[in-house]
C-alpha cells in the first residue's frame, strides 16, 4: 500500500520532469563555441525576410529543333548525286553549295535555255524588220502589233527558263543544292553515288537555327491548372549540372495523351551559345507565387537532427547558436519558416552542418 501512494506522488513529478526535459531538447543550443579562424574565410551568411510563399513543381521534357527555325530540302529534280560538300553538324551560311547532282533534267533546261535565246534574236529582228515596213507602210498595223507580241513572248519565256535554272542552281547539266539560310546540317540523307527523285519524299538535308530551341515537356493532369503561358522556367540537363537555363513556356497544347494522361507543353530557350543539343533531356522547374508570405532562408540552411529541424544563427565569430525551427515548406531555393527565426537575423549558409556539430557535441 505504501508503495502504491509513494508511486502516486512521485508520477506527476516525473511528467512534469520530462516535460522540463522536452522543452529543453528544443531550445536554442548555444554554448560557448568560437568558429576557427581556418574556417571563417569560408563562412557565408545571409538573412532571414519575408517573401511570397512559392509552390514549386518539376516536370520532365526533352530539347528539341524550334520548328519555326527549321529548313528540309528535298530534291528538285532526279539524278546521280556526284558531290556532298557538307556533313551532319556543319554550319553552313546562306547560299553555301552543299551537293551536286547530274541530272538530265539539267540538261534538258539547258536545251530550253539556248532554245529561249535564239527565239528572243529572231523575235527581235522580226520586229525591227516590221517596224521599218510598217513605218513605209508596206506591212499592216495588225502584223507590227502581232511581231510585237512575238518578241515578248520570247522574251517571258527565257525569264521563265532562267528563272527555273537559277532555282536549281544549275551549270550545264549539274542541279546544285545550296542552303536557303544559315545554320547547322541537323539532318543528312545524302551521300555521294545515289540516285534520287524529287518524287520519294526523302529530304537531302535538314538545317535548324539552334540559337533558339524548344523544350517539350509532359504535365500531370494534377498540374495543369498551374500551367500558364508566359511564365518563365528554369531548366536544368544532365550535361551541365549546376547551370540553369531559362525560358518561357510558350504554348500548352490543351490535349490530354490518352496512355500518360499528361499534357504537352512548348517552353522557348535561348541557346545563344549552342551549347544545348536537340535530343537532350531537360528538368523544367515551374514557379508559382501564391498570396502568402512567409520568412524564408536558403534551403541548404535547414539542418535536420533529432527530429527537428535545426537553422544556425550567426552574430559573431564567438556568438553562433542552432535554433529549432517548424518549416512550413522546402524548394529548391528557400526553405519558409513557420517559427524560430525574425526577420533580419543572419543565418550561416555554408559550413553551417560543420559548425552545428561542433556546438551539439
Amino acid at each position: 500500500m505504501l508503495r502504491r501512494i509513494a508511486f502516486c506522488l512521485l508520477f506527476p513529478a516525473l511528467i512534469l520532469s520530462c516535460h522540463r526535459n522536452e522543452q529543453t531538447a528544443v531550445q536554442n543550443i548555444s554554448q560557448h563555441f568560437c568558429i576557427p579562424d581556418s574556417l571563417m574565410d569560408q563562412i557565408r551568411v545571409d538573412t532571414v525576410r519575408v517573401l511570397p510563399l512559392v509552390n514549386e513543381f518539376s516536370l520532365i521534357g526533352q530539347i528539341t529543333f524550334d520548328q519555326d527555325k527549321v529548313v528540309k530540302l528535298y530534291p528538285m529534280v532526279s539524278g546521280n548525286v556526284t558531290e556532298v560538300n557538307a556533313a551532319l553538324g556543319d554550319y553552313v551560311k546562306k547560299g553555301q553549295e552543299l551537293a551536286t547532282i547530274h541530272s538530265t533534267e539539267m540538261a534538258g533546261v539547258q536545251n530550253d535555255l539556248v532554245t529561249a535565246r535564239a527565239n528572243l534574236a529572231l523575235a527581235g529582228k522580226n520586229l525591227a524588220s516590221m517596224t521599218d515596213m510598217f513605218k513605209n507602210n508596206i506591212a499592216s498595223e495588225k502584223d507590227f502589233l502581232a511581231a510585237q507580241n512575238e518578241k515578248e513572248k520570247a522574251k517571258s519565256e527565257l525569264e521563265r527558263v532562267e528563272t527555273v535554272l537559277s532555282i536549281y542552281g544549275g551549270n550545264h547539266s549539274d542541279y546544285i543544292v545550296k542552303a536557303p539560310v544559315s545554320g547547322f546540317i541537323v539532318e543528312k540523307f545524302i551521300n555521294p553515288g545515289m540516285q534520287i527523285r524529287p518524287d520519294n519524299g526523302t529530304n537531302m538535308f535538314t538545317i535548324s537555327d539552334l540559337g533558339k530551341l524548344w523544350v517539350l515537356a509532359n504535365v500531370y493532369e494534377s498540374d495543369i491548372r498551374n500551367i500558364h503561358p508566359g511564365e518563365d522556367v528554369q531548366i536544368t540537363t544532365l550535361s551541365y549540372p549546376g547551370m540553369i537555363f531559362k525560358g518561357t513556356i510558350d504554348k500548352a497544347y490543351n490535349v490530354l495523351d490518352s496512355d500518360s494522361k499528361t499534357m504537352p507543353v512548348r517552353v522557348q530557350l535561348d541557346n545563344k551559345d549552342n551549347i544545348l543539343k536537340p535530343g537532350m533531356f531537360a528538368e523544367v522547374m515551374v514557379r508559382e507565387k501564391t498570396d502568402s508570405s512567409l520568412l524564408t532562408v536558403p534551403a541548404g540552411c535547414v539542418v535536420f537532427d533529432r527530429n527537428r529541424s535545426w537553422v544556425v544563427v550567426y552574430r559573431g565569430k564567438c556568438d553562433v547558436s542552432a535554433v529549432p525551427v517548424e518549416v512550413a515548406k522546402i524548394t529548391s531555393r528557400h526553405a519558409y519558416i513557420l517559427s524560430g527565426l525574425k526577420e533580419g537575423e543572419t543565418v550561416l549558409v555554408s559550413r553551417q552542418l560543420l559548425i552545428y556539430s561542433a556546438i551539439t557535441q
